[in-house]
């Protein structure tokens, strides 16, 4: 029996750990081409994984894989990616924008240089992606973008802790509520995805260790909620901003236990919700 992702490839940014890296193993096991887009080809001295080390996991789940050193916010870097991309799987017919920037801070505390990153990551970044991709997306069977960004809500207190971040964040729901409509009529669904409870990633430690793992999900439930919304038909599903529970309850997944990085452990609610 074919696996709903089999021969398919799919672009994915900020891939070489996290939440990313699980979506690319989740596809992997399916028989997927993944791209492995991220900045991280040597070994960081606080942070795990280069895209080297998560090709090679993808390989060994099952897909093909090819690693590409990238900074997002060099949009001929990225044009120059897509088409190697591309050209070695002969297309592209997924896109995860994954790759984010955090720094939660009150405005008299975010340095520019960190306002910029988050800008020129997040937004700018899923910008640029979102339309080199566009070419290739348009020559795929079942076309998808995803970004990993929150339901819009302009709810205040979302804002005032962190405007900068908040920003930065809803920019991509925004990428993902305009170019839902935008490419509708041409069959391309563009979707957004967010955990309901904070996710185990090396982010926590960008909280100053204010969540402890124990009280978090395993970035598994996001892939596994991200392989549902990507094997759906781009025509049915798109404009959607789904929680992670969601996708996999219509998937039929109601036992999340096992998602728990602790099973039994209080479960922390992620931002925006």
């Amino acid at each position: 029996m074919s696996q709903p992702l089999e021969g398919k490839t799919l672009f994915i940014t900020g891939a070489s750990r996290g939440i990313g890296k699980a979506i690319a193993l989740r596809a992997a096991a399916d028989g997927a081409n993944v791209v492995i887009a991220a900045k991280s080809d040597r070994k960081h001295p606080k942070l795990p994984g280069t895209i080297h080390d998560a090709a090679a996991e993808v390989e060994a789940a099952g897909g093909q894989a090819l690693a590409i050193k990238l900074d997002i916010r060099d949009d001929q870097a990225v044009n120059e990616a897509m088409a190697k991309a591309a050209e070695h799987f002969g297309g592209i017919d997924i896109l995860v924008n994954n790759a984010s920037a955090i720094y939660l801070a009150p405005t008299p505390e975010v340095p520019m240089k960190r306002f910029d990153l988050m800008f020129g990551v997040n937004v700018r970044g899923t910008f640029v992606c979102s339309q080199a991709a566009l070419p290739y997306l348009r020559q795929a069977k079942n076309p998808h973008i995803l970004n990993l960004s929150p339901p819009l809500n302009m709810d205040p207190k979302w804002f005032a802790p962190h405007v900068a971040y908040t920003m930065a964040k809803y920019g991509m729901s925004q990428c993902a509520l305009g170019m839902a409509e935008e490419f509708r009529s041409e069959g391309i669904a563009v979707n957004a995805l967010w955990p309901k409870t904070v996710i185990a990633t090396a982010a926590l430690a960008m909280l100053g260790g204010a969540v402890r793992p124990e009280n978090c999900r395993r970035p598994e439930i996001m892939a596994d909620a991200a392989h549902w919304m990507l094997s759906q038909p781009s025509s049915e599903l798109t404009g959607e901003f789904m929680i992670d529970e969601e996708a996999l309850a219509r998937a039929g997944v109601t036992d999340l236990e096992h998602y728990a990085v602790k099973p039994g452990e209080r479960l922390l609610p992620d931002l925006f919700l």
